[in-house]
């Protein structure tokens, strides 16, 4: 046993170091860095054997600390109103339906930035050229089309935001 008293005086600083590093908290670290001697010692004997008593120790904290960190996993219940959820997703994708006849009501030059960019996918940088203009010019006139869009699309459509910009309610555009 004389081996492993050796090979722990030896790395246990540098182990407690790793350990806390990960953990952020020196007690669960030493409770670690326990766990980690006890497995060694279970190993007796054998333990003298390791090439690299090391690399053996710190693969055991590892997984020694993969498990904790399993078992420490929170979960989250799902909320018991989900189907609200589900609702909130039918909600945008009907006011999704409404972008095609609000796109169409957008001057040319905003309908084709966002046609080309944000519904086909096009880069930036490719339609600037396309157009003749900057990057700068073609990320400015981008913004402004969206942000023109948004704005006719919130009036005829009576859409309400809220503080982080997602939809809360509209009028489907038929009643508005």
């Amino acid at each position: 046993m004389n081996c492993l008293t050796q090979a722990w005086t030896l790395y246990e600083p540098e182990l407690h170091r790793w350990a806390r590093h990960r953990l952020g908290n020196p007690t669960d670290a030493q409770d670690l860095l326990q766990d980690v001697f006890l497995l060694a010692l279970r190993q007796g004997e054998r333990f003298c054997t390791v090439q690299n008593a090391r690399a053996w120790l710190f693969a055991v904290a590892r997984n020694a600390l993969a498990d904790r960190l399993r078992v420490a996993c929170t979960t989250v219940d799902l909320p018991e109103d989900l189907a609200s959820f589900v609702d909130e997703t039918d909600a945008v994708e009907t006011l999704a339906a409404c972008l095609p006849r609000v796109l169409s009501e957008l001057a040319s030059e905003d309908r084709e930035a966002i046609t080309l960019c944000d519904l086909e996918g096009m880069a930036q940088a490719d339609y600037a050229k396309a157009k003749g203009i900057t990057l700068s010019a073609a990320k400015s006139r981008l913004q402004r089309a969206r942000v023109r869009m948004k704005q006719h699309l919130t009036v005829v459509c009576r859409v309400q935001w809220d503080d982080s910009g997602r939809v809360l309610d509209f009028v489907p555009r038929s009643l508005a």
